[in-house]
């Protein structure tokens, strides 16, 4: 059976609700409408019921109690008409709240409202449109002007401008010419190019953050838990007050009268509302949070460890030294090196792929390619088995020919081959970052790495860290997290390769930097940065504690709002029809202030 709609819910309270208005006032059938309204409420408080100990078997606490309770007692002293306000109250608050939700989550509907669908294959010199999914690696495809590009690739023909701004958050076009990357989502400018394809549909940049954002939506907040906290004190209050009222006055109808007043929407709708909002600030921001108790968990870490090459450093890394061994053409180094690497989207492989670029280095294409997480990459180019990577993995038996700066090692059917070294440059803003988290309340910094201690010691020096844990493979930082003392949790981990994606899974909140990180990075964080700038982790956790500040301070405003009436209604001033109506304007008010952690100053 289809399960009803929390709007269809609504028509139907609503259409019971005239069908007893009319019964009573233009039939003079009273009772005829009291049955009815009576019928249905105790229907609905009856599935609340059922869904209250469900609840409770799964281990949590709901806010159901209080609604329960004051539909069951408007009923059993008559007050059948404040029943149904409080019916139409509870499924109007559901509603509302999906309403709401869809406005917060505007920004991140967008991205899935705009997914590429076909692509323009060419095929012997004729063009064709064909469903994304069955573009296959190294097809061309024609992306027209103002279209969105379908898959991710490379310019094999033509240039011009492409609008980032659903990817990245920044609205300046980007210029392309032949031979740069192109990332779907991308809206081509104002002239046609040519595109070699580089992933599938379902590995690239746009299908990956659809996938991030589909996730995003389908994961409840479990920040609600925060107003179910509130609520058990709430709930004994107002049965305290009405128990007390109905005890003074030795009349029933007090303890129905408070209790309408009582009913928790406030709790229910405060909280995810404000957690939503604050999801699609952080989407405004190139930010994409994929749950809502990511931002609880932000909001109070102490603890930031982070990656050095990609992360810390700019990703602007350029080849310092070719280091080619004995009898080797460095050339040739280059070549093997560059052509292995060419489908890597690692900071390493494209400043090598640079640099062989703007030395017309020829490249291969690769026939194999197999990524040893940590280590390095094993390809066949040209026919030969050639390793990129750390001088472990690439060649034991040289360890003596290890340099002290940034470097992949290259060896060909198991010869050494030499050394290429890079110059790392570090993100401007990353020294900022970190002194911005520490006024956060972030006050353990932390970097997490693979390269040698010495080039990391003095990377953390330049931008205020002061622990390192350098020389480590991806197990390594796993336990380096577990090793962190509870009293300093939560802690959030930031990466951006394949190599980081293990780490980002430990960490209580994973943060990649996606604008050029890898798939498996992205998939295992809970938050991407969609924009290539450090500062944006800082204000992950700035918009995390403002959502949370809001939502407390809504939640709190209702209950304070209950409270008051609630005393007002102990002395029989509110009659039970009038205070579920009043209930409406608290559930208003609660639901405005958390749809400020929205519309707050980005």
């Amino acid at each position: 059976m289809k399960k009803f709609s929390n709007k269809q819910k609504l028509i139907t309270i609503l259409v019971i609700a005239a069908i007893a208005v009319i019964l009573q006032f233009a039939f003079h059938q009273q009772l005829l409408a009291q049955i009815l309204v009576t019928i249905v409420g105790a229907i609905v408080a009856f599935s609340m019921f059922i869904g209250m100990i469900k609840t409770l078997r799964s281990g949590k606490y709901g806010v159901d109690l209080l609604a329960i309770l004051a539909v069951v007692a408007t009923l059993s002293v008559s007050e059948y008409w404040a029943a149904m306000v409080i019916l139409v109250m509870l499924t109007g608050g559901d509603a509302l709240e999906d309403y709401a939700a869809k406005k917060a989550n505007t920004e991140l509907k967008a991205l899935l409202d705009n997914s590429p669908h076909t692509a323009h294959l060419i095929c012997n010199n004729e063009t064709k449109d064909i469903p994304v999914n069955d573009v296959k690696v190294n097809d061309l495809i024609t992306v027209k002007p103002g279209e969105l590009v379908p898959v991710d690739g490379f310019i094999k023909k033509g240039s011009g401008l492409f609008d980032e701004s659903s990817l990245t958050g920044e609205s300046r076009p980007v210029s392309k010419a032949t031979g740069d990357e192109v990332m779907s989502g991308s809206v081509n400018g104002d002239h046609a190019i040519t595109l070699q394809v580089t992933k599938l549909a379902k590995d690239s940049q746009y299908q990956q953050l659809v996938k991030l954002v589909k996730e995003a939506e389908s994961t409840p907040a479990h920040f609600v838990r925060l107003a179910d906290r509130y609520a058990v004190p709430f709930t004994i209050i107002a049965i305290i007050i009405s128990l007390v009222a109905w005890a003074l006055s030795g009349r029933p109808e007090r303890f129905a009268e408070v209790l309408v007043i009582a009913s928790p929407c406030p709790l229910i709708l405060a909280a995810p509302v404000a957690m939503v909002s604050g999801m699609s600030r952080a989407s405004r921001n190139g930010i994409v949070v994929k749950t809502g108790s990511v931002l609880e968990k932000l909001a109070a870490a102490k603890t930031g460890a982070f990656d050095k090459t990609g992360t810390i450093t700019s990703g602007q890394l350029t080849v310092d030294k070719i280091l080619a061994a004995e009898q080797i053409d460095p050339t040739q180094l280059l070549h093997y090196a560059a052509s292995a690497e060419q489908q890597s989207s690692h900071i390493l492989a494209r400043s090598l792929l640079s640099y062989a670029t703007a030395d017309n280095i020829s490249l291969s294409p690769v026939d194999q390619l197999e990524e040893i997480t940590g280590k390095g990459i094993v390809a066949t180019v040209d026919g030969h088995d050639v390793k990129v990577g750390k001088l472990k993995f690439v060649s034991p038996k040289n360890i003596d020919r290890m340099v002290a700066s940034t470097a992949i090692y290259i060896s060909v059917d198991g010869q050494y081959y030499g050394a290429i070294t890079f110059t790392d440059h570090i993100r401007p803003e990353a020294k900022q970052t970190m002194q911005r988290l520490k006024e956060l309340g972030v006050t353990n910094l932390l970097m997490l790495t693979g390269d040698q201690a010495v080039i990391a010691d003095k990377v953390a020096q330049q931008v205020g860290i002061t622990q390192v844990k350098a020389d480590l493979l991806p197990q390594d930082k796993i336990e380096a997290l577990k090793a962190i003392p509870t009293t300093e949790h939560p802690v959030f981990m930031v990466g951006d390769g394949v190599n980081d994606a293990p780490s980002l899974v430990t960490a209580d909140v994973g943060i990649a930097m996606g604008a050029h990180g890898s798939t498996a990075a992205s998939e295992s964080a809970a938050v991407v940065i969609l924009k290539d700038d450090l500062s944006r982790v800082a204000k992950a956790v700035t918009i995390s504690q403002e959502t949370l500040k809001i939502a407390k301070q809504a939640v709190l405003i209702g209950i304070a709002i209950c409270t008051i009436l609630m005393l007002i209604a102990s002395t029989g001033i509110i009659p039970a029809f009038l205070g579920a109506m009043l209930q409406e304007v608290i559930d208003t008010v609660s639901i405005l202030w958390a749809l400020k952690a929205r519309k707050m100053t980005n």
